[in-house]
């Protein structure tokens, strides 16, 4: 029967879930259904616990659920919460429907658990309390009109803070806007703030947009209409550093001064030791401290003297001094050496204005005594009086040893440095009002105020001969490219004077344009161009055959030389020959005589005029001969027709130009070529048949000779070969003698070697036998003997390890007895015996004092465990009793 009520009220479960319809519903405590009565459209609440059964016309629409519970310090918010009476009570209209406050809220705090009535939603579920943290608040805003708990009249929009600490009620016509957390300031830190609506801070009124800072150290909480722009930091000033401020706007800072809008100021460490900027000041820049040392100086552009801008005005600051520039000062080059002029120094100075020049001591020594002001005005008056007046303009120079630091009226244009030369050496000056240039060689020279190095300019062909370093002699024969000498090429100082080494037997021609005349130096010497001295640059022909303009050069080499040339002939009988000839050549010149040394100069190109001329004396002598004649006596007809034939029909030794002095000494024919073919292919051919005749003989004799030699050598072999042959036989025979030898030895030696062999085995082990027993028993005493010693140290040890710690524990025993004896000592020394006494006596006297106090003339205390004397008790209390009766 039970099974089948359950399987009954199953199937009905199952039935009533399918058709989502329940008929009881089990209602637990604190649970709630919500029922529709679907006759009267009304929504009603059932409150657990119950057991609810539906109606047919009733219908569950919601639940059961489980009433809200709001903890403590908790709260909720409900939308369209239900209307209530004045007792607390839901109030319903004539059809029992729970009336609501629609589209209004109502915040629900700790309470019993509620149900929700029909229509009531949860806007905000349950929700812990805000609790505001100290230095911390919360921004409100009022979304509607309301009168608060103090008595504040409220208007939609207004802002303010609830503060904390604190827990924070939240109420319908208050909204949260956000949590505002203070911030720390700290030391030398400032908060720089804005209005952005215009309220009241303390006494003071902001308006909106109005910045202000706060500099009190701790925590912040910025107010409603407040808002933190920056969190500024303090510039550290030293005695090094300092602050350069500009005014965006006019106010009065800190101090306590007006600023006008763009002033601009500096604030150093006499003024702060840190320093916050305003909201209307503006950092320019932080100033370091300029420092001048004792050989330093500076010149200030637009000093600031009493307060106020010199503009144009300069100041001069020398060392040793420190200090700031102002602004809108500059110094003008920076921080200057002072110049120290030394003996081979000068400074060329030039007046930028009006002044008077007070000639200073340039001496230098140890520093003196301060004089006494008379004394210094009256130097200073002296000193004015015999004082220069400089003009706008004026170039003076000074000259050490000497320091100098420049006044602001006077420009440094340059620093001289001696130039010191050597005896070769030299410069080119020019006097800058004249404008006349000359040359100072051999000595040290310094430009003055009126003078500066000229730069001398040669032609180009003068500055490529003197930058090719090559050498007139060794490289005479090199056309263009690097010398052989191996010299690198030069760069020339063109303030220099311009030097060139003359080489021996040479000369060189140097024009002076502005005298008009000339003069040539003989080698070996050196050449030094005045301003106005010019290079005369040769220019001969070079080449085979001889072409002009080949060779450039400033130098005249006076020979003995020799060039070569090229020249075609003619013969009378039409043959025409290539003839290679070589002169030699030098000038016959008297040094001494200057008319003479000119006259070498005077041909421009000797070496071309004198090829020309050679080669027309040729040409006329040879085509008056015929070839064969010519081929025969050629060096004879040449030279003759070059050097002439004397009265006794000799030829002459030489042919001298009396133009240029030269005179050629030799002639040489190196090589002579018939220009037309046929007649040098007719050469060419004997030439071939000749050579061929010789050489054909040459093969026969050579071919006689190595047959010859050929027959020697075989004979020298076969009898060599017969004397191998018989000294083979000799050594075969010695061969067959020592193997027979070898054999009998080695029959004989094998069992002779193999007794020996036996008998050094038996004699070997034996001595190893007797020297291994003569180890073993070294080996013993060794070990016993090391046992002994090392039993012995041990024992030894061991003694006086047990000496030492006694000695030890005896030296601690007597400290620790000295120490005790002198604690003890101290002890009663501290308390002193008096105080001793003082003690012992106290409790013995207070045991009288007590007994006195309490009357007992005597008595007698004992724990009844000690015997006690009686005798002796009672002859003390007979005593005591006497003494008394005595008193």
């Amino acid at each position: 029967f039970l099974f089948l009520f359950l399987l009954f009220y199953f199937c009905e479960l199952v039935m009533s879930k399918r058709n989502n319809t329940m008929s009881i519903y089990r209602v637990p405590p604190y649970h709630y259904l919500h029922v529709l009565d679907q006759t009267t459209n009304v929504t009603r609440v059932v409150i657990g616990p119950i057991t609810f059964i539906r109606q047919d016309n009733e219908e569950v629409v919601r639940g059961p659920e489980k009433m809200i519970t709001i903890p403590p310090r908790h709260y909720c918010v409900i939308e369209n919460p239900a209307l209530r009476d004045s007792d607390g009570e839901v109030v319903v209209d004539k059809h029992s429907q729970v009336k609501l406050k629609h589209s209004e809220l109502e915040i629900r705090s700790a309470s019993e658990p509620f149900p929700l009535f029909p229509g009531e939603i949860i806007h905000t579920p349950v929700t812990p309390l805000t609790v505001v943290a100290p230095n911390s608040a919360l921004s409100l805003q009022a979304v509607l009109d309301f009168t608060d708990d103090d008595g504040v009249e409220r208007i939609a929009g207004d802002e303010w803070q609830f503060k904390g600490p604190g827990t924070y009620m939240p109420r319908v016509e208050v909204k949260v806007v956000r949590l505002l957390h203070s911030v720390v300031i700290l030391s030398n830190q400032a908060l720089r703030l804005r209005a952005t609506n215009q309220f009241t801070d303390g006494d003071v009124t902001r308006v909106t947009g109005e910045e202000w800072l706060v500099e009190r150290v701790g925590a912040y909480l910025p107010g409603v209409y407040v808002e933190i722009v920056d969190t500024l930091n303090s510039y550290v000033l030293t005695e090094k550093v300092a602050l350069h401020l500009r005014a965006i706007k006019s106010f009065k800072d800190s101090i306590g001064k007006s600023r006008k809008t763009g002033e601009e100021w500096l604030i150093t460490f006499e003024d702060a030791e840190s320093y916050i900027p305003g909201v209307y000041e503006e950092v320019v820049a932080t100033v370091n401290i300029t420092t001048l040392s004792n050989r330093q100086y500076a010149v200030v552009q637009d000093p600031v003297i009493d307060g106020k801008q010199r503009l144009g005005a300069k100041k001069l600051v020398k060392g040793p001094e420190s200090f700031f520039l102002q602004p809108g000062e500059s110094l003008e080059g920076g921080v200057q050496d002072v110049y120290v002029l030394g003996e081979d120094e000068g400074l060329i100075l030039r007046a930028s204005e009006q002044f008077v020049d007070i000639e200073s001591d340039s001496s230098t020594g140890d520093d003196e005594e301060e004089e006494e002001e008379e004394e210094e005005e009256e130097e200073v008056e002296k000193r004015e009086r015999s004082g220069v007046l400089r003009s706008p303009g004026d170039r003076w120079m000074i000259r050490g040893p000497t320091e100098y630091v420049p006044p602001v009226e006077v420009e440094v244009v340059a620093k001289r440095t001696a130039i010191p030369l050597d005896d070769n050496e030299g410069i080119y000056v020019r006097d800058t009002k004249s404008g006349k240039v000359r040359a100072v060689i051999g000595e040290t020279y310094m430009l003055d105020q009126n003078e500066e190095l000229y730069e001398k300019t040669l032609p180009p062909q003068v500055e490529e001969l003197l930058a090719s370093n090559k050498d007139p002699l060794a490289d005479r024969s090199v056309r263009g490219g690097k010398s052989t000498t191996g010299g690198a090429p030069r760069s020339r100082d063109k303030t220099r004077v311009v030097s060139y080494r003359v080489p021996h037997n040479a000369a060189v021609q140097v024009y002076d344009y502005k005298e008009k005349c000339a003069r040539v130096v003989f080698g070996p010497d050196l050449v030094m161009l005045g301003p106005d001295e010019q290079f005369t640059v040769l220019s001969l022909s070079g080449g085979k055959p001889k072409r002009p303009n080949q060779i450039r050069a400033l130098t005249l080499l006076l020979g003995p030389d020799f060039c070569t040339d090229i020249i075609q002939i003619e013969t009378s009988d039409h043959a025409r020959l290539q003839l290679q000839v070589s002169y030699n050549w030098q000038f016959a010149v008297n040094k001494d005589d200057v008319e003479d040394a000119a006259n070498i100069f005077a041909v421009p190109d000797f070496v071309g005029d004198m090829c020309k001329a050679v080669a027309s004396r040729v040409r006329g002598a040879v085509a008056q001969v015929k070839f064969d004649d010519f081929h025969k006596n050629s060096a004879r007809i040449i030279r003759a027709s070059v050097f002439g034939i004397n009265d006794d029909g000799k030829v002459r030794d030489k042919f001298a130009f009396d133009t240029n002095k030269l005179t050629i000494t030799s002639i040489d024919i190196q090589s002579a070529e018939p220009v037309d073919q046929r007649t040098r292919d007719a050469l060419q051919k004997s030439v071939q048949l000749a050579i061929e005749i010789t050489t054909n003989s040459q093969e026969a004799t050579a071919r006689h000779e190595a047959e010859r030699r050929e027959q020697e050598a075989k004979g020298a072999l076969e009898r060599q070969k017969i004397d191998d042959e018989a000294a083979a036989e000799e050594s075969k025979k010695s061969l067959l003698e020592l193997q027979a030898l070898s054999a009998a030895v080695e029959s004989t030696g094998q069992a002779k070697a193999e007794a020996e062999s036996r008998k050094e085995a038996s004699i070997i082990e034996g001595q190893a036998a007797v020297k291994q027993a003569e180890l073993k028993v070294q080996a013993l005493k060794i070990e016993s003997e090391g046992e002994l010693e090392r039993l012995e140290k041990a024992r030894k040890a061991e003694l006086e390890f047990l000496r030492a710690q006694n000695e030890l524990q005896l030296d601690r025993q007597k400290r620790e007895n000295e120490l005790e004896i002198e604690k003890f000592q101290k002890t009663v020394e501290a308390i002193t015996p008096a105080a001793i006494i003082e003690m012992a006596r106290a409790g013995p006297d207070a045991e009288v004092k007590l007994l006195q106090s309490l009357g007992i003339q005597s008595t007698l205390i004992t724990d009844g465990k000690t015997p006690l004397n009686l005798f002796n008790t009672a002859k003390g209390l007979i005593g005591a009793a006497l003494n008394n009766s005595d008193s």
